[in-house]
């Protein structure tokens, strides 16, 4: 736990609170729809395969919001690689995909015991571990401008992956499982699809997505004035949506396998709601509304994982029946008592959080 001033993320003597927002607004959201109960609105379900539905934003987003992250943390150092910087990088990386292992140890610890025998490798925290890593030392030994270069030439690699591999079958032909199954083992993977959603394959995607957001973040710190950096945001978004509208006819949208059309749409979309909220907060000053999701954005991990704890725990130990239950008493509609329990784990980490930023305690994994 580490007590920080108000310094600022973008180098300058005022703090882009924006881009804090657009976090807090992506882990509320990554809470919410993580923690629904029963009947849940379509909109916040994924999609179950092609498609993306409005819950299929939140995950994309972090991971570009945290390429626009690395690129202003590693700036610091002038992106040298030196010891500190290496040791830095290794040791995030490794605690992130640990705490990712604990969150699925512990749901298996309450139903199999101690026992690792189907511990699952692979998650949101795991794969949130990997892109940091590759985007950070991508940071530190090449030379940034060829970022877009080698974004394109993953993007492009992994189409012909998926093309070769039968990547858009629903199946366990699918390439994706095929890898996993191969690495990890069947014991070791998620078993409510074929194809893991947080799988190996699709995080060289989600690294591409991490550098698109490093690209980002670059422009933006090279603009100078505020105004520009929401024309660029604005810019960026627009190009990357049409991209990904254009490409989705030949590759769909799909967020279990991280689709090179689907990175670009999640990308462009939040590039442009980072734009928006730049003009309405930094230049606007309209912060009044603000504080709930500042919450979220200066401790986005810490409370995303308290999250994940809460719902295994409660949900061996019949908590959340309770808890549905006493809202369904009030609220007769399940969709909407659905809503009303995902809102309490939102409130409730919310509230663990308040303290914390009150008095500017913001906990770094």
């Amino acid at each position: 736990m580490k007590k920080q001033n108000t310094e600022s993320n973008t180098g300058s003597s005022k703090r882009l609170v924006s881009l804090d927002v657009l976090r807090g607004i992506t882990v509320a959201g990554m809470i919410l729809v993580n923690d629904g109960y029963g009947d849940t609105f379509v909109t916040l379900q994924h999609s179950k395969w092609n498609g993306m539905t409005p819950c299929d934003l939140v995950f994309p987003f972090f991971l570009f919001i945290m390429g626009i992250s690395t690129y202003i943390s590693l700036r610091k150092y002038q992106f040298q690689a030196t010891a500190q910087v290496i040791r830095k990088i290794f040791r995030r990386t490794v605690v992130i995909f640990a705490i990712g292992l604990l969150i699925n140890w512990f749901a298996l610890l309450l139903k199999e015991g101690f026992s690792l025998e189907h511990l699952r490798i692979m998650g949101v925290m795991q794969r949130i571990a990997l892109c940091y890593c590759a985007a950070s030392f991508f940071a530190i030994f090449v030379n940034h401008r060829y970022t877009l270069p080698v974004v394109f030439a993953i993007l492009i690699a992994y189409t012909l992956v998926l093309a070769l591999g039968n990547g858009y079958a629903q199946d366990a032909s699918n390439i994706a499982a095929r890898i996993d199954n191969a690495i990890l083992g069947y014991d070791h993977l998620y078993h409510k699809s074929a194809v893991d959603p947080e799988g190996l394959l699709g995080t060289l995607p989600a690294i591409a997505h991490t550098l698109i957001g490093f690209f980002c973040g670059k422009l933006m710190m090279e603009t100078k004035d505020k105004l520009g950096k929401v024309t660029m945001f604005l810019l960026v978004g627009g190009i990357l949506i049409i991209a990904g509208y254009l490409l989705q006819y030949g590759m769909p949208l799909n967020k279990r396998i991280w689709s090179p059309s689907y990175v670009l749409m999640t990308c462009g979309l939040c590039a442009t709601m980072q734009g928006i909220l730049m003009w309405i907060i930094d230049i606007q000053g309209r912060r009044g509304w603000t504080m709930p999701f500042l919450v979220f954005g200066m401790n986005p991990l810490f409370l995303y994982v308290l999250s994940e704890l809460m719902a295994i725990a409660f949900g061996n130990c019949g908590v959340n029946d309770w808890i549905y239950g006493v809202i369904h008493s009030v609220v007769s509609n399940t969709y909407l008592a659905s809503l009303c329990y995902a809102l309490t784990y939102v409130l409730t980490c919310g509230l663990v959080g308040y303290p914390l930023y009150r008095k500017k305690i913001y906990i770094k994994i």
